[in-house]
């Protein structure tokens, strides 16, 4: 049964799921409590014109798509806070925008890449050394700042306006959150995909939101699922032979509709 741990590929595969899934879910938590879900699929799409960019200047697509997600995170948070329009009003903008963005350049190449197209729907089994190391610098960079904003991001994260007032520098809080969104969606980019990575983001602190009130305790619970769904759909994606990016996503979303279920049978109906 653990023939597959053999394959350097699938322990590179392993090492880049379980961060990637420990990050996003971590991350995820403060995008489920604020209600940012949608910033998380628009900069997750956003970065297709990023990688798109890569592959056109011929430099590492991931480097161009950070340079380019945080560009596009920053965007959404500057609009929406001097523009006087809603969030998810300038999400749709740069959503749709950058999306073309990257058609366009698409359009500027020679040749049919299969490589920009992977991007789309991740390819966990094709992470290479150099990936790896960006996947794990980034999300220790990532982890420590949340380490060391703990608290900080947890008053914004609820109550924004009293943080102001008590004198903590919320703006650059608030720039700062996205800028940790946009970096966990790059780095997951290449474990499930521009099209599913939102969806590893959202769920598994979702779940954990169905079996706790406590900060901490839904934080460590999202970490919990988060690494589970990677690991879990990592592996039955080798033995199925499915797609990886898809199994763990619906691995995620199977953790989620227990948690469902068991909010409702025992918490709430107290079986």
């Amino acid at each position: 049964m653990m023939d597959w741990w053999q394959y350097a590929f699938m322990q590179r595969a392993l090492v880049g799921g379980v961060v990637v899934g420990l990050l996003s879910a971590v991350i995820g938590v403060y995008i489920v409590l604020r209600g940012m879900s949608f910033i998380g699929a628009g900069v997750a799409h956003a970065s297709f014109g990023g990688v798109a960019l890569g592959f056109l200047l011929e430099v590492n697509p991931l480097w161009a798509a950070v340079a380019f997600c945080l560009a596009v995170a920053w965007g959404i948070g500057l609009v929406t806070r001097r523009g006087g329009i809603k969030e998810d009003t300038a999400v749709g903008i740069f959503f749709a925008s950058t999306m073309a963005f990257g058609v366009l350049l698409i359009g500027l190449m020679k040749g049919y890449n299969a490589d920009l197209f992977s991007y789309l729907f991740g390819s966990i089994l094709a992470i290479t050394r150099s990936d790896l190391r960006l996947v794990v610098g980034v999300g220790v960079l990532v982890l420590l700042t949340v380490a060391l904003f703990y608290k900080e991001f947890l008053f914004i994260t609820f109550d924004p306006e009293t943080a102001r007032v008590n004198g903590l520098p919320e703006p650059f809080l608030y720039y700062l959150l996205l800028a940790l969104v946009a970096l966990t969606v790059v780095i997951s980019i290449k474990v499930v995909g521009i099209v599913l990575v939102s969806a590893l983001l959202v769920t598994p602190a979702a779940a954990a939101y169905q079996l706790s009130r406590s900060f901490g305790k839904m934080m460590a619970l999202s970490a919990l699922f988060g690494v589970s769904s990677t690991v879990v759909g990592l592996l039955l994606s080798y033995y199925l032979d499915t797609a990886s990016g898809a199994t763990i996503v619906l691995t995620a979303t199977a953790i989620f509709a227990l948690a469902l279920l068991w909010r409702y049978v025992v918490v709430e109906r107290g079986v």
